[in-house]
This record gives structure tokens, sequence and C-alpha cells, in this order.
């Protein structure tokens, strides 16, 4: 699931069947200003604040996770918020999530603190323009929707809709290791990277006891960060909970080595 920053060129995900989201997808890979966006959002990340990635691959990965629990779900009939309020369909939805699954981030292009809310004056902007395909009233369902969905992936944001709260849970499952690759190689070592570390991978699949199952392999238990203080705050409260279970195994008879050591200066 995780990808080389230098593999990524264009978003792709699953759209053949959803024309509204095929649409908006060959719009977004050929807006400029959004794949500039992209890349000046890791150079804040990843170049000034040594963080990890936060630009096409880990919005690719989001998108990718976010429409797989969304048709998960589906297929369980468990209705998407913008088909029960708004009377759209299970396509608009999906839209929705690609939408903030791409673009909830993009304030990291201004500042890392308050970037939800700054990823709003971005993206409103942009969906006018990626959107102008639509009707007058979907497109500003679909806007609203998807700027309700951006603003609840801050930390202690509050869903109100499926679709917002499987992009929540979605942005906190790109955690294995390879997102923190390269600031944990420039020598950044924190408890996100080092947890991030001890991920190997993410797993989703249809589950047995809830219609979603949530596997994370580790090869290291500080990858429990991860998964106790990371994912269930933010899948907590999504509107998904009940329809979730999430288990975390180490895999192999002994754990991966992270560091040699570490000195508190």
């Amino acid at each position: 699931m995780q990808n080389n920053k230098n593999d990524l060129t264009k978003i792709s995900v699953p759209s053949d069947k959803n024309p509204l989201m095929k649409e908006a997808l060959a719009r977004i890979n050929s807006n400029e200003e959004i794949i500039t966006l992209w890349k000046v959002i890791n150079v804040n990340a990843i170049d000034r604040l040594n963080m990890s990635d936060h630009g096409i691959v880990h919005f690719q990965i989001v998108a990718n996770i976010a429409l797989r629990i969304s048709r998960i779900l589906a297929k369980h009939k468990v209705s998407l918020s913008i088909v029960h309020d708004h009377n759209l369909t299970q396509n608009h939805g999906e839209l929705v999530i690609l939408l903030a699954s791409l673009m909830h981030d993009l304030g990291m292009s201004i500042s890392r603190s308050g970037h939800e809310e700054y990823s709003l004056i971005l993206a409103n902007s942009l969906l006018h323009q990626i959107l102008d395909f639509l009707p007058v009233s979907e497109r500003t369902i679909i806007i609203s929707e998807t700027l309700h969905a951006i603003i609840s992936h801050r930390e202690g944001g509050h869903p109100y809709t499926k679709e917002a709260g499987i992009v929540r849970v979605a942005d906190a499952l790109d955690m294995s290791e390879g997102r923190a690759r390269l600031s944990f190689e420039k020598g950044s070592i924190d408890i996100y990277n080092l947890s991030a570390a001890g991920i190997d991978s993410v797993e989703i699949s249809e589950g047995e006891e809830r219609p979603v199952e949530i596997i994370i392999k580790m090869n290291n238990s500080a990858g429990l960060f991860q998964v106790d203080e990371l994912l269930k705050s933010k899948l907590k409260g999504s509107g998904i909970e009940d329809f979730v279970i999430v288990k975390a195994v180490v895999e192999g008879e002994t754990e991966k080595k992270l560091l040699k050591e570490f000195v508190v200066k």
C-alpha cells in the first residue's frame, strides 16, 4: 500500500464504475495548481519540519483506503450520509470521499498549525473549478460536504457524516514505515516516526464480527502508539466505529531493532 514518493505523478483510484469520480479525478490530475500545492506541502512537511510524507503519496493512500472502507460498508447496506440526507447517490458520496482525501492537507502549504482551516480556504476555490461539470445544486452539496470532511479530520474533530468519518479514519491508517522513512533516515527520531517504523502493513478487508476488519501488522510493539494514540482517537466519534474492528499483531518470534540508542538533549 505504501509507495516511494518518486513513484507517483498522478492519483489512481478504482473509479471506472463511478463517472463523477472519474471526471473529477481527471481534472485534478491535470490541474497544475493542485499538483504544485502537493509539492509545496511536502517541502514544508519533510524538508522544513522533518515530518512524515504529506504529499501525493499520502493522498493516494488515504483515498484508496477511504474508498475501500466505503465500498465494504455499502456492500453491508450501510448508506453514506449524502444518500440519506440529500437524496443523492453512492457515486456522489464517493466523490466527496475522494475530494476530501486529496485536499484535506492543502493548508500545510501555508502552515502546519491551523492547516485544517487553511485547507478550507484553498479547497473551496479549487472545488468550484473541478466540479463545474455538475449542476449547481449538486455542486453546492458536494462542496459543502467535502469541506466538512476536511475540517473534521483535525484533532478533536466531530464528523457529522459517514463520509467525513471515513476520511478521518483513512487519514490515520496511513501509518506504516514507508511514510516516515525520509524523516527517519534524516535522523528525525520521535515517537511518531519510531512507531511508524514499527508497522509493516495495514490490511483492510471484510470482517466476520463487523463489516470492516483492519489488521495492522507490526515488526515492533512501538507500533502500538500509532494504534492506541492516533488511530483510536480518530476512530472514536467518527460515526463508523460501530462498523469497524481493529486488530494489531506483532509478526515473527523476535521484534525488529529500530534504533541503537536514543539521546535526550
